[in-house]
């Protein structure tokens, strides 16, 4: 009975060690990176340093006046107001700092958010903060030319639900951007429901 005991043991001892083998060529087969500190270093480098994508946002860093338009329902005049957008590099050029003064239905209104573009996912990507909520937008796509088009999430204070808009940054200039954002309407199509140009002051 020890014999067979100590067989079945040194058995199970070999299945274990198979096993764990079979789990690391594996492992390293799915990621190389995780068994070559050098590659991994060399990976990370990559995916820290800011390219030519990060560059396609240059003619946005600067002051800009602003002139929002802002519709709160399908067929009805925008409120318009105005504001200033200051925007400027950080963290090494890797994201774009946007800092928001201004007004919104007659009450001071400021915001911050953040842009940059992921070197891992190839999208940009984009945050936004301001006193209208306390919640925070996310957003992420893809470049073409100077436009910039992303889908985003946010809470919706309405509803109490997240909800999903899209959003559209054009570069028409080294003086002049503009933002467009879309919300889906009652009949579930596309409406506009803001847009902001922006114009750099001199």
């Amino acid at each position: 009975m020890r014999l067979r005991s100590f067989l079945a043991c040194v058995g199970a001892s070999a299945l274990i060690a198979v096993a764990a083998i079979g789990q690391d060529k594996a492992a390293e087969k799915a990621n190389p990176a995780a068994m070559d500190p050098k590659a991994a270093m060399e990976a990370m480098q990559k995916a820290a340093t800011p390219g030519d994508a990060h560059k396609k946002l240059e003619p946005l860093v600067g002051t800009f006046d602003a002139k929002v338009s802002m519709w709160m329902a399908p067929g009805q005049p925008p409120q318009e107001s105005t504001g200033t957008s200051e925007s400027s590099w950080v963290l090494g050029g890797r994201f774009l700092e946007t800092k928001y003064q201004g007004t919104f239905m007659g009450q001071p209104f400021s915001g911050i958010g953040y842009t940059g573009y992921d070197n891992v996912t190839k999208k940009y990507i984009g945050t936004w903060m301001d006193t209208a909520s306390t919640g925070m937008m996310s957003s992420s796509g893809n470049m073409s030319g100077k436009s910039m088009k992303m889908a985003a999430t946010m809470s919706d204070p309405m509803s109490g639900k997240v909800t999903h808009s899209t959003e559209t940054f054009t570069i028409v200039d080294n003086d002049h951007n503009r933002m467009e954002m879309w919300d889906k309407g009652p009949d579930g199509k596309p409406v506009k429901v803001m847009q902001i140009d922006y114009t750099r002051k001199k």
